[in-house]
């Protein structure tokens, strides 16, 4: 299956060539663990070593197919001889109930799955009594022959990073960018609270003017229109976001290529209630006009300041 331009791609066409079912198989050692976890972060209901004779059920179960826009991945053991008869028979009744299902198989090269089976310590699943782990490999490299002749898409992970596997499973089975994907929150806070140790990326807006200083402003926070302008008008404030949005430019996509499901930013002012408040919003709405999936919240709000005395915010 080739790779594909997710930004060449419309909305439309990256529905209708992502399966209703996504069914995971190879080799033991080869990453189907990590393929799984993969599917979970793209929102796909996931269910791991599932008998294929039990897809159908399951997909007609959590309502695949039904409108609801939900897809399923599983990962199946075909190991045992005869399981890629059930294989073939559960691809066609998926078929005859009008749900599209991919196959999708995970190898790796003999000396690559030993390493990884010695430096895990782990034995290898299909090993017999006394049966050296080379020879269990060979033996179920043989008994997967036809289901990877079958698969849609195969994957050699010997040298492949996960975040080069997460990216090809992504190009081939989201109707999402890699973008929309990362689950981006964005929040304000006040140091005077307590720094947030969550926090992926921190910056400290506290050099900013401080709308704390009018008597008018001091009981309002960034939420409100007169105090954002304030701040968001004032000519530091926009040579900062200019250097701010060029930073976040810089290093988002690089998050983003790393497979990075979830980035927390946090913006922080004294009592994280006017300055923190304004930046967090225009950072979420910058970064949604960069097609990045956001969420927005205030950490300290609540500890806003509601009298016309106190400390600086």
């Amino acid at each position: 299956m080739a790779e594909m331009n997710p930004q060449a791609i419309t909305a439309a066409e990256l529905a209708d060539r992502v399966p209703d079912i996504v069914i995971i198989t190879g080799m033991s050692g080869s990453g189907r663990t990590q393929a799984m976890h993969v599917f979970e972060d793209m929102g796909y209901f996931c269910i791991d070593n599932l008998p294929p004779s039990l897809v159908l059920q399951l997909a007609q179960l959590v309502g695949i197919n039904t409108g609801v826009g939900r897809h399923l991945a599983v990962t199946c053991d075909l190991r045992s001889q005869g399981l890629f008869d059930e294989l073939l028979d559960v691809i066609v009744s998926l078929e005859a109930h009008e749900m599209t299902c991919k196959v999708v198989y995970l190898e790796a090269s003999d000396e690559v799955l030993m390493r990884r089976y010695n430096e895990n310590r782990r034995r290898h699943p299909l090993a017999k009594p006394g049966e050296s782990t080379a020879d269990a490999i060979q033996r179920e490299r043989v008994q997967l022959r036809k289901v990877r002749d079958r698969a849609d898409m195969i994957i050699d992970t010997s040298r492949l990073r996960v975040s080069a596997l997460r990216t090809r499973l992504r190009l081939a089975f989201s109707e999402l960018t890699d973008q929309q994907l990362m689950d981006v929150q964005v929040f304000s806070f006040g140091f005077k609270h307590g720094m947030p140790v969550e926090a992926d990326i921190m910056i400290d807006v506290r050099f900013l003017p401080n709308p704390f200083y009018d008597p008018e402003m001091r009981t309002m926070t960034g939420l409100d229109e007169k105090v954002s302008t304030f701040v968001l008008e004032h000519p530091k404030t926009k040579e900062f976001l200019t250097a701010w949005y060029q930073l976040l430019d810089a290093v988002m996509p690089g998050y983003v290529a790393e497979g990075k499901p979830q980035l927390s930013i946090a913006i922080g002012c004294t009592g994280g209630q006017h300055r923190s408040v304004a930046i967090a919003e225009a950072t979420a709405r910058y970064l949604e006009r960069q097609q990045y999936h956001v969420s927005i919240s205030h950490r300290d709000l609540a500890r806003a300041n509601k009298t016309a005395t106190g400390e600086a915010h």
